[in-house]
């Protein structure tokens, strides 16, 4: 795996959260990309991000929770928007893993990333940070119904 650090800024998202199965349907997507197409909020300009806040082998999957965010432009009116939620993601270093495989693989990126690519690499997780999954197709539009996600871990380097 060919995995890159990578420098991304500060962002602000609006967001939707779910808390249940990571492997359940996802309505909390489609609501999100509903309401960010009716206010002129898509790709390439904005960004649709992943973020799993809980870990499923350490949380009971009834209880993880995952938001779904979209990115949003400087002078973005959030005033006017009460029904959604709002937050800044950090910048920072982030290692970088191209994935394109199906949804339930994804899960497998991250065994690779925490499991193999961290302890071998010159950079420890930042766990100060979210893990952000952008969401590069949308699968059900896939002629193998993958989905193309990079995923960036937050890392910082190691002291030795």
């Amino acid at each position: 795996m060919n995995i890159l650090i990578k420098e991304l800024p500060e962002t602000e998202v609006a967001f939707i959260r779910r808390t249940g199965s990571y492997y359940e349907p996802q309505e909390h997507w489609g609501n999100l990309i509903n309401w960010a197409i009716s206010n002129g909020l898509f790709p390439p300009q904005q960004s649709f991000i992943g973020i799993s806040l809980d870990n499923p082998n350490l949380v009971e999957s009834k209880d993880c929770r995952h938001d779904a965010c979209v990115t949003i432009p400087d002078g973005f009116y959030k005033e006017r928007h009460k029904d959604m939620k709002f937050k800044k993601l950090d910048g920072g270093h982030y290692a970088l893993y191209h994935f394109y495989d199906t949804p339930d693989k994804l899960n497998f990126a991250y065994q690779y990333m925490f499991v193999e690519w961290l302890p071998n690499s010159d950079y420890d997780a930042d766990y100060d940070r979210y893990n952000l999954e952008f969401n590069m197709n949308n699968p059900s539009e896939d002629p193998e119904g993958k989905c193309k996600v990079d995923l960036f871990v937050p890392v910082k380097k190691r002291i030795s």
